[in-house]
């Protein structure tokens, strides 16, 4: 293969590598990141409900501090118009504000609450269970109602 042809097989798999990714900065970009770091730590602690990861009570109640902590960041990187690139928020997510807000702070007061129940000495998972289910319940509802699957 000449230079020149190895310059513009570059070139091209350059300018797609570019397409479709998402700007990490834009709204789209800042809220997709906290989601899965939501999605990351709520899976770790269910997995140590589950059992299937082993139930280790102090990474569990900073697991929940991290989650608290997160659940309250996502909101404010929704703008008040729905923007042009693709994302996974209906458009109800814009027609129902109110609604859409009071479902995050729904999940802001779960949280919140399993922080609580993550305090509690000696640690012990099935304890965590019922907090960790209304966590798990508001991120549910939110999604059936707001996020395309």
């Amino acid at each position: 293969m000449t230079f020149k042809h190895m310059t513009v097989v570059m070139l091209a798999c350059l300018a797609l590598s570019a397409c479709g990714g998402v700007d990490p900065n834009s709204p789209l970009g800042q809220r997709k990141a906290i989601f899965k770091q939501m999605l990351q730590t709520s899976e770790g602690l269910g997995g140590m409900l589950r059992g299937r990861v082993p139930f280790d009570g102090a990474r569990f109640a900073d697991g929940a501090v991290k989650l608290d902590a997160l659940s309250h960041q996502p909101w404010q990187h929704f703008p008040s118009v729905r923007e042009e690139d693709h994302t996974s928020a209906r458009d109800e997510v814009w027609q129902k504000q109110a609604q859409f807000l009071q479902m995050a702070r729904d999940l802001e007061a779960a949280t919140g609450e399993l922080v609580i129940a993550s305090q509690a000495q000696p640690y012990k998972a099935s304890n965590l269970q019922p907090a960790m289910q209304k966590v798990e319940d508001a991120c549910s509802a939110c999604h059936k109602q707001f996020r395309d699957h």
